[in-house]
């Protein structure tokens, strides 16, 4: 598995290089920091000026960054795999989708929140971008991983089961967690005509379904080893997701998707970024 871990000097970018000791040995690590250098932005200055502002600003960026790289670098874990630690510059999220296409990456890390230059949510602009268009599978990383012993596996239908059976068949963490795969049918609101009713035998008939099709998933983990069990649910998704979360207190979280149109409709959607923004564990979002 080749990784490319995004770092920024936050204690978020700390917790995500830390949490590489739970996955399994990588074929690479690339240790990516972003430098996007402002442009002055004063219309009346000469140009000559502006340039000489930007390079100076560009050089000692590049010198923090370079510190950055080499506390992120002395964090590994041990057994990590080798790894190449990189400074860029840019827009972050353009960046880091650029290595990730040309590194052939197949997990991208970074920590939920960090720091830019101008101290931004990186969950609010950078990560959601990579979320979105990201070539690959993202763990967004919000606290210290210490294990993964418990994992919360919430799928809405056969093709994103189907992404998520794929990543956890590659054993992409140091042992096998337990696996709680969880379906959610969300009845309310309806998708009839204003006034219809679902009659108690199709709700039932639709929650057989979701219990058949869970309980597969659930079996199909665990002809590769897992030990895992199925719940169905029926109510909001991300309330429900939200909420089993918090009770069965997972390490972590694996939300599938369906490709391009299910990643614009899930994972930007109100369901996904409730889950990133409010889990109270890590989330991945799988490719």
């Amino acid at each position: 598995m080749r990784i490319l871990v995004a770092v920024d000097g936050s204690n978020y970018a700390y917790h995500a290089v830390q949490a590489l000791a739970q996955l399994a040995r990588a074929e690479q690590v690339a240790l990516v920091h972003v430098v996007d250098v402002p442009v002055p932005a004063y219309p009346t200055m000469m140009p000559e000026v502006a340039g000489d502002l930007y390079a100076r600003a560009k050089t000692s960026m590049a010198e923090q960054g370079n510190d950055v790289l080499r506390q992120m670098q002395a964090a590994l874990p041990l057994d990590t795999g080798p790894c190449q630690a990189r400074i860029e510059f840019g827009h972050p999220a353009d960046v880091l989708l650029a290595i990730a296409q040309d590194t052939g990456s197949h997990l991208i890390v970074m920590g939920s929140r960090g720091l830019s230059p101008v101290k931004e949510l990186l969950l609010g602009s950078v990560s959601h971008r990579v979320v979105a268009h990201a070539p690959c599978s993202i763990l967004t990383i919000n606290g210290p991983l210490h294990s993964i012993r418990h994992v919360l596996l919430a799928v809405e239908e056969r093709k994103d089961a189907d992404k998520a059976l794929s990543f956890l068949a590659a054993t992409p963490f140091r042992t096998r967690p337990k696996v709680t795969c969880l379906t959610v049918l969300p009845f309310s609101p309806l998708p009839w005509p204003a006034g219809a009713v679902m009659s108690k035998e199709t709700e039932r008939i639709l929650v057989d379904q979701g219990r058949q099709f869970v309980e597969d998933v659930a079996r199909r983990l665990g002809e590769q080893g897992y030990l895992a069990v199925a719940k169905t649910a029926v109510g909001a998704p991300s309330a429900v997701i939200l909420d089993e979360a918090r009770k069965a207190a997972p390490e972590l979280l694996i939300v599938g998707t369906k490709g391009r149109q299910g990643v614009a409709r899930f994972v930007l959607g109100s369901v996904s970024h409730t889950l990133l923004h409010q889990t109270p564990c890590p989330v991945v979002v799988v490719r």
